[in-house]
C-alpha cells in the first residue's frame, strides 16, 4: 500500500482548513443532501463528503455503510487532494497504490473509487466528494462532469461556512470571527496603550456528557456555558467558541489580575448555575489567562500560552479530585 504524500503546501492547507470552521461545523444537512443525491445518481452503495486533517480523514457526511473517521495514511481521499483533477480508480485490485489497502482487502472492500478534490475559497484543497462501489466499474466523462457539479455545490457550502464569523450553536464568535476581530482589538489596544488579556477555557469531562447523556445534552451544556459567558462579562469583551468544548475571552482594557478576578466571578456563576435546575450533568471548566505584550503581535502565540496555563490548572484540578 502506498501512503499518500503531503501536498507541497501542507502547512498552509492545514491552516486554511482550521481557519475555515469546517471542522467545528454543527449543521451537515447540506452535505447529507449531496451524498444522498450522489448515491442515487451513480447507483453506488456509498457516497461521502470528506475533509483531510493532519492525521485523519473526517467525513462530513456518509450515505451508506462506512466510518466517519479514518487514519489519513489509509485514506484514498488523501490521494485525491494531491491533484486538482478527479481521481478515478476503476478497479483498486489493479492499482499498486491501493491493492493491499485495508479498505480494499477487508470485505466487502472498495473495488471502485471516484473522487473530486474540494477547495476552499482561498484555493486550499481540503477534502473530497467521492463515490465508491464494491465491484469494479467504468466511469465516463459525463459521470465525472456530473460528480464535479455536485462537488461545486459542496464547495459553495464550504465558502458559506468559511465566510461565517458566528458559531451557529452558541451565537458566540467562531474561530474565524475571533481571529478577525482580535486583530482589531490588538491594534486598538496598542494605539491606546491599554492592557489586553486573553483567557482560555476548556469544559471538563465534556465528552462524558455526550457519551452518557447524548449530544442534545452536550449541546445544552455548550449553550449554557455561552450564556454564562455573556452574563458574566462586558459587551466590550470578545467571546468565542473556538472549537468543540473550547472557549476564549479577550478582555478589553484589562490586565492579568483583572482577568483573574473576572474568571473567579465566572466560576461563582457556574457554581450557582449547577445548584439550580434539574440536569443530569454538572458544568465545570478549567481556565488560564495571560496578558498580551504589545510588542508580540502573534495571537496564536498568546493562545498557546493561555492554553498551557489552562492545562496546568486542569492537571491540578484532576489531582485535587
Amino acid at each position: 500500500m502506498k501512503a499518500p504524500n503531503n501536498p507541497a503546501n501542507e502547512s498552509e492547507r492545514l491552516a486554511s482548513l482550521r481557519e475555515s470552521g469546517l471542522l467545528e461545523a454543527e449543521s451537515r444537512e447540506a452535505y447529507d443532501r449531496l451524498t444522498r443525491l450522489a448515491k442515487r445518481l451513480f447507483n453506488v452503495p456509498v457516497a461521502m463528503v470528506n475533509l483531510i486533517d493532519e492525521r485523519t480523514h473526517i467525513a462530513l457526511s456518509v450515505d451508506g455503510p462506512g466510518p466517519f473517521t479514518l487514519p489519513r495514511h489509509v485514506s484514498i481521499c488523501a490521494h485525491t487532494i494531491l491533484s486538482q483533477e478527479p481521481l478515478v480508480v476503476g478497479d483498486t485490485h489493479n492499482d499498486l497504490r491501493f491493492a493491499d489497502n485495508p479498505l480494499v482487502t477487508t470485505q466487502p472492500g472498495i473495488r471502485f473509487y471516484a473522487g473530486i478534490p474540494l477547495r476552499l475559497p482561498d484555493g486550499a484543497t481540503v477534502g473530497s466528494l467521492c463515490v465508491v462501489d464494491h465491484t469494479p466499474r467504468e466511469f465516463s466523462a459525463a459521470d465525472i462532469a456530473a460528480l464535479s457539479d455536485l462537488a461545486a455545490l459542496a464547495e459553495d457550502e464550504f465558502a458559506a461556512t468559511s465566510a461565517a464569523t458566528t458559531d451557529e450553536l452558541t451565537g458566540l464568535f467562531n474561530r474565524r470571527g475571533f481571529n478577525q476581530f482580535a486583530a482589531f482589538a490588538l491594534s486598538g489596544a496598542r494605539r491606546r496603550a491599554e492592557p489586553l488579556t486573553l483567557a482560555w477555557i476548556d469544559l471538563d469531562r465534556f465528552k462524558q456528557i455526550n457519551d452518557r447523556y447524548g449530544h442534545e445534552e452536550g449541546d445544552a451544556a455548550l449553550k449554557a456555558m455561552a450564556s454564562l459567558l455573556r452574563s458574566s462579562f462586558r459587551e466590550a469583551d470578545l467571546l468565542v467558541r473556538y472549537g468543540g468544548d473550547e472557549f476564549a475571552v479577550l478582555f478589553a482594557d484589562t490586565n492579568e489580575n483583572g482577568a483573574w478576578i473576572a474568571m473567579q466571578y465566572l466560576t461563582e456563576q457556574v457554581a450557582l448555575f449547577n445548584q439550580q435546575g434539574n440536569r443530569p450533568w454538572t458544568l465545570t471548566f478549567s481556565w488560564g489567562v495571560c496578558e498580551l505584550d504589545h510588542d508580540h503581535n502573534d495571537l496564536q502565540h498568546w493562545l498557546r500560552i493561555a492554553d498551557e496555563k489552562m492545562f496546568t490548572m486542569k492537571q491540578k484540578n484532576s489531582v485535587a479530585r
